[in-house]
C-alpha cells in the first residue's frame, strides 16, 4: 500500500484538529450557555403554571374565563378539569424532561406530562393543584419546543463540512510549492527540461526554490560542457586521423603490405571508437518528438545494420509511437549491432509490444546472455564481458551506454533481461502520449 499524499495526510490531521475544536466548543456551548438557559425557560414556564394555578383558585367563578382565555391566547396554556392518565415511562425531549423537574420543584410533589396526540400535534398535559381540586394545564410541543440537540448536531455536521473544505484548501496552498518541486524534480531526473521554479512564497519554500533553480543551471552547464568537450575531442583526433590515413595510403608502395594494413585497421578502430564517443556526447541533445511508423522504423533499422550474412527477423507489428526519430533509430540501431556482434545467426529479431501506456520495442538473440550480477553494469561506459579488451572480441563498450544515455536523455527505459532458452532482450520503453503538435506519423528512416 502506497503511503499517502501530503496533502491528503495534511488535510486529515487539519480536519481532526478542527473537528476536536469544533466538539470542544459545542461541549463548552451545552455547558456554558444551552442548558443554563433550557434550566430557565423551563423554571420560568413552570412558574407561570403553578402562579395560574394558584390565581385561579382565588378569582371568583365569573372572573375564571377571562384568566382562561389570557393564558390562552397569550402564553399557549389550556386550563381543562383534571385528567385521568396513568404516569408511565415515556420518551420526552430534554425541554419536557427540564419542565417536569421545574414543575416538581416549584409544587412540591412529582409531576409527570402525559402526552396525546390532537389534530396532528404532540400536546403536553400535567394536573397541578388549583386550591381544593386540581387543574390540567396543556401546552402545545410548538409552544415549548426547544431542541438543542439537533441544533448542535446540525452545528457539528455542517462544521466538520467547513472543516473539511477548509483544510483541503490550505493543505493544497501549503503543499503546491513542493508538488511543484517534486514535478519539476521528475521531469529533469528523467531528462526532460524542467522549468524554473518561481522564488517567491514563504521564506523558506523561496529559498528550497532558489537552490533548485541554481542546481539546475549547474548541471545544465555542466552536462553542456561534457558535451563540448566530448564532442571537441573527438573531432580534433578526427583530423590527424585522416592525416594518418592518407600518409598510408601514400607509403603503400614502400612499406611491407602487412604492417601498413595493420596500421590501417588500427586507425579504423580508432574512428570507430572516436564515433562512438560521439555518439555518447549527442545523447544529450534535444530532438522534436515525432510519429513513427513501427514497422518503418524497424525495417530501416534492420536495413542498416544487417545484411544478408545475417539476417533480423522483424515481428509483423502495426501502429506508431511518439519519439525523437534520430535518437529512436541511434538507440535501437546500437542495441541491433550489439546483438550481431556477440550473437551472430539466426534468432535475432525486432519485437514490439503495447503494455498498459508503454510501448515496449525490442532487439531479442540467441547468443550467450548477460550474467544476472552484470545486467546493469554493462550500461555503463567502456564495460565489456571480455575482460581481455582485445578488439578481435568485441567494440569499445560504448553501444549499451550509448542507448542507456539517449534513453535516459528522452524519458524512455532501457531494459535488458537474460531470454528465456538462451540469448538476450534489449527493450526500450517509450511511454504513450498524444500531446497536440506532434506530426504525423513518418517512416522510420530521417534523412
Amino acid at each position: 500500500m502506497s503511503a499517502p499524499s501530503l496533502v491528503r495526510r495534511h488535510t486529515l490531521w487539519m480536519t481532526g484538529a478542527f473537528a476536536l475544536f469544533e466538539l470542544l466548543l459545542a461541549g463548552l456551548f451545552v455547558a456554558l450557555v444551552a442548558m443554563p438557559m433550557l434550566l430557565r425557560a423551563a423554571d420560568d414556564f413552570a412558574g407561570l403554571m403553578v402562579l395560574a394555578a394558584q390565581t385561579w383558585s382565588e378569582l371568583p367563578p365569573e372572573t375564571r374565563p377571562a384568566l382562561e382565555r389570557e393564558l390562552r391566547e397569550s402564553h399557549g396554556l389550556v386550563l381543562a378539569p383534571a385528567i385521568d392518565y396513568d404516569p408511565v415511562a415515556e420518551f420526552h425531549p430534554p425541554c419536557i424532561l427540564f419542565l417536569e423537574a421545574a414543575l416538581a420543584r416549584r409544587s412540591g410533589d412529582r409531576v409527570h406530562l402525559h402526552r396525546e396526540e390532537r389534530d396532528g400535534e404532540a400536546w403536553y398535559w400535567a394536573n397541578l393543584p388549583a386550591g381544593a381540586q386540581e387543574l390540567a394545564f396543556g401546552f402545545p410541543q410548538s409552544r415549548y419546543n426547544s431542541e438543542p440537540e439537533t441544533v448542535i448536531a446540525l452545528g457539528v455536521v455542517a462544521g466538520l463540512v467547513l472543516a473539511l473544505g477548509l483544510s483541503a484548501w490550505i493543505a493544497r496552498r501549503l503543499t503546491q510549492p513542493i508538488l511543484r518541486l517534486e514535478r519539476a524534480m521528475a521531469t529533469f531526473g528523467s531528462g526532460g527540461d524542467a522549468p524554473l521554479l518561481p522564488e517567491d512564497g514563504p521564506r523558506e519554500l523561496a529559498s528550497l526554490s532558489r537552490h533548485f533553480n541554481g542546481m539546475v543551471w549547474q548541471i545544465r552547464d555542466l552536462l553542456a560542457a561534457r558535451t563540448t568537450l566530448l564532442a571537441g575531442v573527438s573531432h580534433d583526433l578526427r583530423s590527424p586521423l585522416a592525416r594518418m590515413r592518407l600518409s598510408l595510403a601514400l607509403m603503400r608502395g614502400s612499406a611491407e603490405a602487412a604492417h601498413l594494413d595493420r596500421l590501417d585497421r588500427d586507425v579504423e578502430r580508432m574512428n570507430v571508437l572516436i564515433g562512438d564517443v560521439l555518439d555518447l556526447a549527442r545523447g544529450l541533445g534535444r530532438e522534436p518528438p515525432q510519429r513513427l511508423e513501427i514497422a518503418a522504423l524497424f525495417e530501416g533499422v534492420a536495413a542498416d545494420h544487417a545484411g544478408p550474412d545475417h539476417p533480423v527477423e522483424i515481428t509483423p507489428v502495426s501502429g506508431t509511437v511518439a519519439a525523437p526519430p534520430l535518437a529512436l533509430r541511434r538507440a535501437l540501431g546500437n542495441l541491433l549491432q550489439n546483438a550481431l556482434r556477440y550473437a551472430p545467426g539466426p534468432g535475432i529479431a525486432l519485437v514490439a509490444r503495447r503494455e498498459g501506456g508503454t510501448v515496449r520495442l525490442g532487439v531479442l538473440d540467441r547468443g550467450p546472455g548477460i550474467p544476472v550480477d552484470r545486467l546493469q553494469v554493462m550500461t555503463e561506459p567502456f564495460q565489456r564481458l571480455d575482460d581481455s579488451r582485445s578488439p578481435a572480441t568485441g567494440g569499445a563498450g560504448l553501444g549499451l551506454a550509448i542507448a542507456k544515455e539517449l534513453a535516459r536523455a528522452n524519458g524512455w527505459v532501457l531494459d535488458l533481461q537474460n531470454r528465456g532458452g538462451g540469448g538476450l532482450e534489449a527493450w526500450i520503453g517509450i511511454p504513450e502520449t498524444r500531446e497536440a503538435g506532434i506530426p504525423e506519423p513518418v517512416s522510420g528512416r530521417p534523412d
